[in-house]
């Protein structure tokens, strides 16, 4: 199966040509469809595609990895480009409001969900399917649904917050998601924030599949502000997986990606907004 990763948003650029905006977009090319995992915070989107020739009227699905506005703000653009009917993938979280304790006044919460009313998405072609539940996609793509947390050391930031029937509470983000592709008895596994852990996540991938072997693996690890000690466990709970390509942005600190490529070599590689690159 032909298979190519396209990074059309993250927080830095990785060529002249590419905006730079804070969030995520990894578009997915394949034999059997294209998808889209997050549309960013704003329009960078829209200015990268175009950048890189790639037309969003090509975008078949849209899957949300979560509801913060970094990662769902740019669906309004997206749809006015592409001019078409999308189905968008979520958990039924992804569409709750989402805030996060302000750092200084912490009697504060700053809101940072989905900017937009569902119904006004809708007008513009937006056709929403919300599921906890693993989704497939195709008979080689699927999302993961919601992830138990198993590793004992990754946790959902304590500042996150979440309005549930009028109250704001902590949120566990159960809506955090990834896109899994089944390419040549391997895998490769596309993470929004992996706010529930890239440890989580990668073992819940083969249990779902049944496929042990992880390829390649690419986006936001969550390793932003986390301790050596978290760190270090998670590096030594990578090597098991035998990754050979690991392309980190977004929420990865820059700490912490120098430490994972310390530990991997070349096989850890920053992918900024620009990247594009084919998976045999």
């Amino acid at each position: 199966m032909k298979l190519r990763l396209t990074t059309l948003n993250d927080n830095t650029a990785g060529r002249w040509d590419m905006a730079a905006e804070w969030g995520l977009s990894i578009l997915v090319q394949t034999d059997e469809l294209t998808v889209l995992l997050d549309t960013g915070q704003k329009d960078a989107v829209i200015h990268n595609a175009e950048a890189l020739k790639i037309d969003l009227h090509s975008v078949d699905k849209v899957v949300w990895s979560h509801g913060h506005v970094d990662h769902t703000g740019g669906l309004r653009p997206v749809l006015l480009r592409a001019r078409k009917e999308m189905e968008i993938i979520a958990h039924p979280a992804a569409l709750e409001p989402k805030y996060v304790r302000h750092p200084k006044e912490k009697d504060r919460s700053l809101f940072i969900g989905m900017p937009y009313q569902k119904e006004d998405l809708e007008n513009l072609g937006a056709h929403f399917s919300l599921s906890r539940e693993p989704v497939w996609l195709s008979e080689h793509i699927l999302t993961t649904g919601e992830i138990p947390l198993t590793t004992g050391y990754e946790h959902v930031d304590a500042d996150a917050q979440v309005k549930h029937e009028g109250l704001i509470q902590n949120d566990s983000i159960p809506d955090d998601q990834a896109l899994i592709i089944k390419n040549n008895n391997s895998l490769v596994i596309v993470l929004g924030c992996a706010h529930r852990g890239i440890i989580n996540t990668l073992r819940y991938a083969q249990q779902l599949t049944g496929v042990e072997h992880i390829h390649t693996v690419v986006g936001g690890a969550h390793l932003r502000g986390d301790t050596t000690e978290q760190i270090e466990n998670t590096i030594a709970d990578l090597k098991n997986f035998g990754i050979e390509h690991l392309g980190l942005l977004h929420c990865t600190s820059m700490p912490a990606i120098v430490r994972l490529a310390q530990e991997f070599g070349d096989v850890v590689f920053f992918n900024n907004a620009g990247a594009s690159f084919n998976i045999p």
